[in-house]
């Protein structure tokens, strides 16, 4: 099990290297560009070597991109359904040329609209980013909370997606903080265990390629999206830990979303503190 975090890439994307070294992350996840805008980065050759260069003498990967937060394929608005497809192209390809695994996003929300409603949207769109983009790259969906009428906070939702999408490359990237708003007890053993159960029924513990490892400022299904340092919310230690010990996370990589003890987004303190209870699951 390798832990990393979310890192920046501000004056260059090879220093998202440098700073997750600095934090003692193992893996990373990246923006292309702002999160909350549609315009991505063009990485020019040089940079794309440097970044490269600077993998290879640390040895931090794998790396993800996550989809800007715009990103809605729920959405009944067909030109922000147009952006959210052409940015999720571009940064399945930026993924390629950084070797990165895959593309993390939110699926989005139907905002009342209901699932049914938008479901064969949702799988079109799928099956449109697969279809446009390198064999070698996963497109991820990422479980939601449930706030917003966001789509997949039940893994009944996301395993429909998967199945109709059709393609191995569709895979999955489960949260911890939004598991546990949208009701599943991760932080105890027994909820756990049907959680995963129900995942593994629903989607397949086969499509389970990231964990963000997050605690929780909202209750055990609360449905609300608000992350916490590790430790200091709703699941804690002994919560995180147990998802941690569970057989289907310990060869995939951990990512923290938190907000740092500083506010300043992933810290080191975070990351020791992850590797600690690897550590005491055994998993080091």
């Amino acid at each position: 099990m390798k832990i990393g975090a979310h890192v920046k890439t501000s004056g260059g994307v090879d220093k998202a290297i440098d700073r997750a070294e600095e934090m003692g992350a193992e893996t990373i996840q990246i923006f292309s560009g702002a999160p909350q805008a549609w315009r991505r980065k063009e990485y020019r050759p040089e940079e794309v070597e440097a970044y490269r260069a600077r993998v290879a003498e640390t040895g931090i990967e794998p790396a993800f991109l996550h989809g800007v937060y715009l990103v809605n394929l729920a959405t009944s608005n067909q030109e922000n359904l147009a952006k959210s497809l052409d940015a999720l192209a571009h940064d399945m390809n930026v993924c390629r040329l950084l070797g990165a695994l895959g593309v993390i996003f939110h699926i989005g929300s139907h905002r009342g609209a209901g699932y049914e409603q938008v479901f064969r949207q949702v799988v079109d769109s799928v099956r449109t980013v697969v279809e446009a983009t390198p064999e070698e790259t996963w497109l991820i969906l990422e479980n939601s909370a449930g706030m917003g009428g966001t789509v997949g906070s039940k893994f009944d939702e996301l395993g429909r997606i998967v199945r109709e999408a059709g393609s191995p490359r569709v895979k999955v990237c489960l949260d911890t903080q939004h598991m546990f708003a949208a009701g599943y007890d991760v932080k105890a053993k027994d909820g756990l265990e049907v959680a995963m159960s129900e995942f593994d029924a629903e989607v397949g513990l086969d499509r389970l390629v990231a964990v963000h490892a997050n605690d929780s400022k909202c209750p055990l299904a609360g449905g609300v999206d608000r992350h916490e340092n590790i430790g200091e919310g709703h699941i804690g230690l002994d919560g995180l830990r147990n998802v941690m010990s569970y057989p289907a996370f310990r060869e995939v990589p951990f990512l923290l979303e938190v907000p740092g003890f500083d506010n300043q987004g992933p810290d080191r303190r975070n990351v020791e503190i992850l590797k600690g209870l690897r550590e005491k699951a055994g998993l080091s």
